[in-house]
């Protein structure tokens, strides 16, 4: 990828609140058609993170980058909404999308079905499930037909199998719109099988890299337990390649040993 696919990059990042430093020196960068996903521990700064590099909060020190002309949907962690309050689906899909076509029913229709959530347009978003809501906000954030989806905890109040669908839903959302995504999640058993780049903070960036080499560092390791990391370097997929440590594929030979089982990625 050419310096024109980065979305939104942060050099040498610095925040702090008192004498508390919430980032130090944290460098990352998101590319167009990349999953990018933060993991880190309660208070590692993920959230800060992501707040300084949408432009929400200016650093102490260092440099945040946005592409010209850059568009971002949004997926919050959490949505109050008043349980007396009558809000559709439909509704709720008009707010805070600028008018033209995104504001047409049609248009409101295909991005409910391209989400999984077809013929709910009339249901009232206090009746629905916890993988319906989720499903409600990201066809939101597609209305804006962003170049960069910001997703924090997409699978808030979703049922495991639920969990592995929408991260399914996710990926497929990147592949037809060569969007990139920026996720933060605590999720480490799913969404380490549903990106392409992990940045694993606290306070500063322990390790970053391709899922598979950042599971073997020490670092890694030391946060969240050896036999996690083992859990988590094994993939069930039906790729036709691995990856070496520096991302670039190797090709496999399908045996009887590969056949049925996963492997190492």
């Amino acid at each position: 990828m050419s310096n024109t696919d980065v979305l939104l990059e942060a050099d040498k990042v610095v925040v702090e609140a008192g004498r508390r430093t919430i980032l130090n020196q944290v460098s990352a960068n998101v590319r167009r058609g990349e999953i990018v996903t933060l993991i880190g521990p309660n208070g590692s700064g993920k959230t800060t993170l992501v707040r300084v590099l949408l432009g929400l909060l200016k650093p102490d020190s260092g440099h945040v980058r946005i592409h010209p002309s850059l568009r971002i949907g949004y997926v919050p962690q959490r949505l109050t909404i008043e349980p007396s309050l009558p809000l559709s689906v439909g509704r709720f899909l008009k707010f805070g999308v600028s008018r033209g076509p995104n504001q047409q029913a049609g248009r409101r229709a295909s991005v409910l079905a391209e989400v999984g959530a077809a013929n709910i347009e009339d249901s009232r978003m206090h009746d629905l499930s916890g993988g319906e809501l989720q499903r409600v906000m990201l066809a939101r954030a597609l209305l804006r037909d962003p170049d960069l989806l910001v997703l924090d905890e997409p699978v808030q109040g979703v049922d495991v199998t639920g969990q592995a669908e929408i991260y399914d839903l996710i990926t497929r959302i990147r592949d037809k719109r060569g969007c990139g995504i920026l996720m933060v999640s605590h999720d480490l058993h799913l969404v380490m099988a549903s990106t392409d780049h992990v940045i694993c903070l606290n306070h500063h960036v322990c390790c970053a890299g391709r899922p598979e080499a950042v599971t073997r560092d020490p670092e890694f390791q030391s946060m969240f337990g050896a036999e996690i990391a083992a859990q988590l370097a094994v993939y069930h997929h039906h790729h036709d390649h691995v990856h070496d440590v520096d991302g670039r594929p190797v090709p496999i030979s399908v045996t009887a040993d590969h056949a049925g089982h996963s492997h190492d990625h």
